[in-house]
């Protein structure tokens, strides 16, 4: 028997949304088949299928269908990602250790030797000091970048812009490895230079490129489709984001995992060639640009929300007071609904008030995602210890001729295998039996999963100091063979654990960064996610002085102890939010509720480009 689908299918309704060209006995042929279906369905203005309340208890939510575009940003972001990722790997040993003996002048090690490549000599603190302070620029900068691309440029022209920047300092960086430059003892500024210029670049491109992918998928609401096989499935655009950021992560890893080349190259070869291979790798970034750019779902910038989004809390604010900010409810005071039946008009310094209710609901889900990213900072201390400790945990074991700063690649290597696991087997699974496992609650498990990845940590440096030549004092030991007589391979359990820790938390972050965001605040709130990071790197900066010997247990442990509680914390606090239908550019799922006056305009980003036109017939 023919369903509703397929009636919609055949006419033109269902590709226009205008009823002007609908046979004159659609309606009630549309009418005969929802009454076979028991009226488990239906039909919104445009002509499209929705679900009911018991359909979206009932029925299994699957993917809608991804555009090729959407994948070939995930393949930008790999190659801009393997760039950066490839060259920030061997950063730390540059600028640590000294130019090894009887090396080959390049940052090498002689053969056979338990020697650390190195080029600058500086020691385990100025490394951990320099490589914070390019992780804190590199995600402050997406601050600037978000905006830029919000409010000017548009997210596509700030990512091409940024891939400029991303140039320069891969070839500063090259220039500064030269064999020559490094025997002359000059290679530190050119460093500098570099690590700054390279910052900047990411900072542009990183805070609006998953916003760009996010865009391509153009689906809102839930939609109830038919599969082959006859049964009838939800389209959901959470499940959508979810694949979509998986995928993206999954590509930011693959990226990472490039690392392994640029460790093996510093080792064998010299950092010319570690800081080489990422540069030609980057050369495919802005080819791929040009190829896409036609293909591309684009809204242009219509202006940040930013302005209307502290009028609103300053208006909440005024009539509230302090007392009880972040409460339930709090903002309300702020809606023009609210303001009108109270009398009020021109709230905002004498302005008539340029917000919607539903405006007011969007900064409402702004400021939750913002309190979320704040506990971040400590769970980023757990995947992967303060500073550079664990590469320099790495120095103090035996090597056998491995790079001591390899093991970084298990992180993305787990990740690589952990993403696909998820995406087409465990989630799926989950969905099929009912089972919500809500952000909330894959975030508190990322957190809990990290802290147990700084355990191993404090116990792996503890077997060190009870093992090393050189007892509780083993960083940089010259007695005997100068390292503890344990594997460096005993690092696998810190790395993979925090990989598997990322595909819940960091993963979940971007979703929610992307779907809780206004739609001229998506670079923004996303940056604000990627400032976290930042406030991690800043309280690691603050640490760095504790990075010495004979006190390299308590980095890991007091991470480890405080990030259990936080996510204990973090779950209780949040938790209902697991409840919350996922809202996709400022839209409800729910399309049955007023949406608010603005809501086209504000929840597409304005007037939609001719590609997106395109892509949408």
């Amino acid at each position: 028997m023919a369903t509703t689908t397929d009636a919609l299918t055949s006419a033109p309704v269902y590709q226009t949304g205008l009823m002007a060209n609908a046979p004159d006995n659609l309606d009630a042929k549309i009418s005969s088949e929802i009454h076979v279906l028991d009226h488990d369905s239906s039909l919104d203005n445009d002509g499209v299928l929705r679900p009911t309340e018991e359909e979206k208890a009932t029925l299994r939510r699957v993917s809608g269908s991804i555009p090729w575009a959407a994948y070939m940003v995930c393949v930008i972001e790999f190659a801009e990602r393997a760039s950066y990722y490839g060259v920030q790997f061997v950063f730390s040993n540059f600028v640590q250790f000294p130019l090894p003996e009887g090396g080959n002048g390049a940052g090498a090690t002689p053969k056979g030797s338990q020697q650390t490549p190195g080029a600058l000599g500086k020691g385990l603190t100025v490394s951990s000091a320099i490589s914070l302070l390019f992780k804190f620029l590199a995600y402050t900068i997406p601050i600037f970048g978000g905006w830029l691309a919000d409010t000017k440029l548009g997210r596509f022209k700030t990512i091409c812009i940024g891939t400029v920047i991303f140039g320069i300092a891969h070839l500063v960086l090259v220039v500064g490895a030269i064999p020559s430059v490094l025997q002359a003892g000059q290679g530190m500024a050119p460093f500098i230079i570099g690590v700054l210029t390279l910052a900047l670049g990411a900072g542009m491109f990183k805070s609006n490129v998953s916003p760009m992918l996010l865009d391509q998928d153009t689906q809102e609401g839930l939609i109830v489709k038919t599969l082959p096989d006859g049964e009838r499935v939800i389209l959901d655009p959470e499940v959508t984001a979810q694949r979509l950021a998986l995928a993206f992560y999954g590509m930011i890893n693959v990226g990472a995992f490039f690392g392994l080349a640029t460790t093996y190259s510093e080792k064998l070869v010299g950092f010319w060639l570690a800081f080489g291979l990422p540069m030609i790798l980057y050369l495919i970034l802005p080819i791929l640009l040009w190829v896409i750019n036609k293909r591309l779902v684009k809204y242009p910038p219509q202006g940040s929300d930013l302005g209307r989004f502290f009028r609103v809390i300053g208006t909440a604010t005024r009539r509230n007071g302090l007392k009880g900010f972040g409460r339930e409810g709090y903002l309300d005071a702020a809606k023009p609904s609210v303001l009108a039946a109270q009398g009020v008009t021109g709230e905002h310094n004498g302005k008539q008030v340029d917000w919607t209710d539903s405006f007011v609901e969007d900064v409402k889900r702004s400021l939750e995602a913002c309190t979320i990213f704040l506990f971040f900072p400590v769970y980023i201390m757990n995947n992967g210890g303060i500073g550079n400790i664990t590469t320099s945990q790495g120095s103090a074991m035996v090597t056998n001729d491995a790079p001591n700063d390899i093991l970084n690649n298990f992180n993305a290597l787990t990740i690589i295998v952990t993403i696909p696991i998820l995406s087409y087997g465990v989630y799926p699974l989950l969905r099929r039996h009912n089972i919500h496992f809500g952000p909330i609650k894959r975030i508190t498990f990322g957190f809990l999963i990290a802290a147990v990845s700084s355990a191993i940590g404090a116990i792996t440096q503890w077997r060190i100091y009870e093992t090393s030549p050189c007892g509780y004092y083993a960083t940089g030991c010259k007695i005997g063979t100068g390292v503890a007589p344990i594997s460096i391979w005993w690092q696998i359990p810190q790395w993979a654990i925090g990989g598997i820790s990322e595909c819940f938390a960091n993963v979940t972050a971007l979703e929610l960064a992307y779907s809780r965001a206004p739609a001229n605040m998506k670079g923004i709130i996303t940056s604000m996610y990627l400032f976290s990071t930042a406030l991690s790197a800043a309280i690691q900066q603050a640490c760095t002085a504790s990075l010495v010997d004979p006190y390299l247990i308590w980095p890991y442990v007091a991470p480890a102890v405080l990030g259990t509680f936080l996510a204990i914390w973090f779950y209780f606090l949040y938790r209902h939010l697991d409840n919350d239908e996922y809202v996709r550019g400022g839209v409800a799922d729910n399309l049955g509720e007023e949406p608010g006056v603005d809501r086209v305009q504000s929840s597409r980003g304005g007037e939609i480009t001719k590609e997106v036109r395109e892509e949408k017939v």
